[in-house]
């Protein structure tokens, strides 16, 4: 009997648990101590149940082997159940049994939205436990790294200014903050920019990551695919690649990115990863150029059967500059797009039409973080600065040429400062009627501060929340 993990699995041990995820469905699973030994012993190569009882004697000594084998087979059995694991007793029943993420599914899972287990083996969520295990000495778990600075595109809502696209991230510095991934236990990386694929050693990078067995995820603009990255990608099995589309209209995708034929080009290449199943995500940012062409771009997502979303929030340029808001809807362009998006997805008609909805203004959610930033994830860009998210790049946490990303990650005042930030911390989120339809953002309020001030709440946001629970309310009452 041969046993191995499946393609999309990524194992990862921490101290006295440990951690699998699916990449392929959205599904984890966190283990205690003892259950760490027998994921620590998987691998991506078969092995026979023999082996690895032979592995787990080497660690419990004091257990005969009739007693491992009999433990292995009903927690491996259990795994493979959940969707982590394959067992046969050929390799070419092993490669049939793990099947790949493919578009010829019903429903292929390109993005994770609600994931509830077929078979529910704890009264936590996995999310839950490690909240807790990890609640004094956070675990980094996905890290963003930009490549390059540079951009073909001119995007006109970016908020990157485009005077500061310039630079490429050394090949030694980045082979170095992957081996302190790597030795930290991050799961997943994202490669963006920028535009990555500027990058001259974009597919050599591709390739040490997959080395160090990361979840990649890729941000790109896809104009520069070429037939040696998509083939790259292919065999590096990548995770996802999310993409923006914002029209199906070419003049109007192209007077948003600056690029002519910019359109053509990413619709192809998207056409082209879903040839080769390659899990992709389309993103829709609103704005003036756009407002009413976004339903368009995710009814022609839906057709392929890719996972599309649209945002109608935009914020200012992390050197506080504002010149980019020019292209933000005004609150009467926000209602009319709030209304197109309740009138056509009927995912979130069924949320907010749900009996529980108005309970959820009822919890006290005072404890809780504001976000997952220096909690599981952290950015860094070219020059080797961290910062908490690709957005706030005026918030620096440190150096990678100075000091080690764990040590960063650890012990730098602003990470633990984050790290401390709760709900109450903004009590007039607190005191909002309107808080659930808010997702408050310390980065946007930073953004649009002159003083780059993450307290100061931004008013604009205020309103568009306002309005959005009214719009919600109206159609609630109407059912």
């Amino acid at each position: 009997m041969l046993i191995r993990q499946n393609k999309d699995v990524f194992i990862r041990i921490y101290d006295n648990v440990g951690y699998i995820t699916n990449k392929k469905n959205y599904s984890d699973r966190v283990v205690d101590k003892v259950g760490s030994v027998f994921l620590s012993i998987l691998s991506r190569e078969p092995q026979t149940l023999e082996t690895l009882v032979e592995k787990l004697a080497q660690q419990f000594i004091s257990v005969d082997k009739e007693t491992l084998t009999k433990d292995a087979l009903e927690f491996y059995a259990m795994f493979e159940e959940d969707g982590f694991l394959v067992s046969g007793n050929t390799v070419e029943e092993l490669d049939q049994k793990d099947s790949r993420f493919s578009y010829n599914e019903l429903d292929p899972k390109t993005i994770k939205k609600y994931f509830t287990p077929i078979i529910q083996r704890a009264k936590k969520t996995t999310q839950d436990v490690l909240d807790e295990y990890f609640k004094n000495d956070p675990q980094l778990m996905s890290l963003q790294i930009e490549l390059t600075s540079r951009c073909n595109e001119r995007c006109v809502h970016c908020y990157i200014p485009h005077e500061n696209k310039t630079k490429d991230i050394a090949e030694d510095l980045f082979y170095d903050v992957l081996k302190q991934c790597k030795d930290m236990g991050v799961v997943s990386l994202t490669l963006s920019g920028g535009e990555p694929m500027l990058h001259p050693h974009f597919t050599e990078f591709l390739r040490k990551a997959k080395e160090f067995d990361f979840a990649i995820n890729i941000l790109s603009n896809l104009t520069l695919l070429n037939d040696e990255i998509l083939a790259e990608m292919k065999s590096m099995q990548i995770s996802s690649v999310q993409v923006s589309l914002y029209s199906m209209v070419p003049e109007v995708h192209d007077s948003i990115t600056k690029l002519k034929g910019s359109f053509y080009k990413t619709k192809n290449a998207i056409l082209k990863l879903i040839e080769n199943d390659i899990p992709l995500q389309i993103s829709c940012p609103n704005m003036k150029q756009n407002k009413t062409d976004f339903i368009e771009v995710l009814n022609w997502a839906n057709e392929h059967k890719v996972r599309a979303i649209t945002d109608y929030i935009m914020m200012a340029c992390y050197d506080n500059t504002t010149e980019n808001l020019d292209n933000r809807l005004s609150l009467g362009e926000v209602e009319d797009v709030i209304k197109m998006i309740i009138n056509n997805d009927n995912d979130y008609k069924s949320e907010i039409a749900g009996a529980d909805f108005e309970n959820l203004e009822k919890r006290d959610d005072s404890e809780d973080i504001v976000c997952g930033v220096c909690v599981n994830t952290i950015n860094m860009v070219s020059n080797g600065n961290v910062f908490p998210c690709a957005g706030w790049q005026s918030y620096i946490l440190g150096n990678v040429k100075e000091t080690s990303l764990k040590e960063i990650w650890l012990n730098a005042p602003k990470v633990k400062f984050l790290r401390g930030v709760r709900k109450k911390d903004f009590p007039e989120c607190q005191q909002c009627e309107d808080k659930l339809f808010c997702a408050m953002c310390m980065v946007r309020n930073a953004n649009e501060d002159p003083n780059g001030d993450p307290f100061k709440i931004n008013t604009h946001f205020c309103k568009v929340a306002a309005l959005n629970k009214r719009i919600v309310q109206e159609f609630r009452n109407n059912q």
